[in-house]
């Protein structure tokens, strides 16, 4: 058990070594988001492998977080295609300044490859010890991993629909508010979460299984509290059609719009 835990880990430093010096070369550091989502798929894969546990249900894991994966690395890489490097980390570039190349080692690559670890540590985990057979709590988080992606997906797609429109004069709107959108503030955000969460459910039914729990609690918090909603919504302060917009739209579960009165 431990040693498979060893050798992921071993695999994770390795992997964004990799990356970092690509991107390095590339010179631009946005390129860790495209190993992201590939990289839960090396992970998933090599724990498979090594704990040769082949069955319906750790199967199923490496198949959807294959799609998963994909999915997001594909988007992001069209999404940064032949644009300067994300806002995110061109301020870091100019905060860090010459210490810039040390700290993306591990302030951005290593620091991503730790929360990596965390987050596939239920997959790792279920490989390991889970057993032939299925229930219904396992369909259940099929379902749930589903309903995730979906969000995920096509809130991607219908954000970079929009930000085209925006582009070509096709649009007066600078805020994105239909589609899912009109439902929650950040749909693909609602969409990782969930995904996750039905992972773990996907994977219930071993000893350990609670101690999975430690996966899907990392990236709902790092969402909710850290890197997601408050960094993207802290762009939008003192934006007067945000903050109409952010005033009668969930900012994560989807509900449906509050109705607000004007005087």
């Amino acid at each position: 058990m431990y040693s498979q835990f060893i050798i992921v880990f071993a695999a994770i430093i390795i992997y964004m070594s990799l990356w970092y010096v690509f991107s390095m070369v590339k010179g631009r550091v946005d390129y860790v988001d495209i190993a992201w989502g590939l990289g839960f798929i090396m992970v998933t894969w090599l724990s498979l492998y090594l704990s040769q546990n082949i069955n319906f249900i750790t199967v199923t894991v490496g198949i959807l977080v294959s799609a998963w994966g994909l999915r997001l690395a594909t988007h992001v890489y069209l999404r940064n295609k032949d644009k300067e490097e994300d806002y995110r980390y061109k301020k870091m570039r100019e905060d860090w300044g010459k210490n810039f190349y040390l700290r993306s080692y591990f302030q951005i690559f290593m620091l991503q490859g730790l929360l990596m670890f965390i987050i596939t540590f239920q997959i790792v985990l279920g490989t390991i010890f889970f057993q032939n057979g299925f229930n219904l709590i396992n369909i259940f988080g099929i379902l749930i991993w589903f309903v995730g992606f979906f969000f995920e997906a096509v809130g991607d797609y219908q954000l970079s629909q929009f930000l085209k429109m925006k582009a070509q004069g096709e649009t007066d709107e600078n805020i994105m508010q239909s589609g899912l959108w009109k439902y929650t503030r950040h749909p693909n955000y609602f969409g990782e979460v969930t995904l996750w969460w039905g992972i773990f459910f996907i994977l219930y039914g071993y000893l350990y299984w609670p101690l999975g729990i430690i996966s899907p609690l990392t990236i709902t918090y790092l969402i909710l509290k850290v890197s997601g909603i408050p960094m993207l919504e802290e762009k939008y302060e003192g934006n007067e059609e945000f903050q109409e917009y952010k005033k009668r739209t969930s900012a994560f579960f989807p509900l449906p719009p509050k109705q607000i009165n004007s005087f």
